[in-house]
């Protein structure tokens, strides 16, 4: 695998860390996503009339082809956006676990930081109150202000550069989905992957725009920052 070690990545010259949301700032075991998609499903049935299987292979064959179910439904069958947002979005986020760790964490982390999701805010905001990590992020980067286009394409990795005034050469970008790094190290980021079990999430882990690898967040920030305070 072509990663550099993490040790190498210098935390005090980082002036923007971009975290993933699902499955990176918590344990993708809290399978929150199975939630979201049993409840696009349910979204399809009702919307379509359709039994439960059609529904689900409808719902795979959109994600296969557009990036994300919603970015189908709205380019096939012209859904709104905000209804089908806070209907799968409507789940129990109790899974996750508070994590007083992350916060301590992300508390010494030098830098500024977001979240760039795919998912919408308030679900991001859900999760990051049950962390108790909100008040550690200057802004959520969602799926509406990326104008409905998903990661991983380049577009929205652009957009949020110029809307945050980010400085990709001084950036990092973490995220549990291997593929989804690849325009961000196109821009000139440094990269950070998380380990998967999921076979969706490691497509693209061998290739050169991954940079670093941890197990997850918590093995990743304990490091960083550590690196971090011997610097100074």
């Amino acid at each position: 695998m072509p990663q550099a070690n993490i040790r190498r990545l210098d935390a005090g010259s980082v002036e923007t860390w971009l975290f993933d949301l699902d499955n990176t700032l918590y344990p993708a075991r809290c399978n929150l996503f199975m939630q979201v998609s049993a409840r696009m499903t349910e979204f399809i049935q009702s919307h379509f009339k359709l039994d439960h299987e059609p529904a689900r292979e409808l719902q795979r064959d959109l994600f296969r082809r557009h990036g994300t179910t919603l970015r189908g439904l709205m380019s096939e069958h012209g859904i709104a956006p905000g209804a089908f947002l806070d209907y799968v979005h409507d789940i129990d986020v109790t899974p996750i676990d508070p994590s007083p760790r992350l916060d301590v964490l992300l508390g010494a982390l030098p830098g500024r930081k977001l979240v760039f999701t795919n998912g919408s805010v308030p679900h991001a905001e859900r999760v990051m109150n049950r962390l108790g990590v909100a008040h550690h992020f200057d802004s959520v980067f969602d799926i509406v202000a990326a104008d409905y286009v998903p990661k991983p394409d380049p577009r929205p990795y652009a957009q949020l550069v110029e809307v945050a005034g980010i400085e990709p050469t001084n950036a990092v970008m973490v995220e549990d989905m291997a593929k989804n790094l690849a325009p961000a190290a196109a821009l000139g980021m440094q990269t950070v992957w998380l380990r998967s079990e999921h076979d969706w999430a490691r497509d693209g882990a061998e290739a050169s725009h991954v940079h670093h690898v941890a197990d997850d967040v918590l093995a990743f920030l304990e490091t960083v920052v550590g690196t971090a305070r011997d610097s100074r």
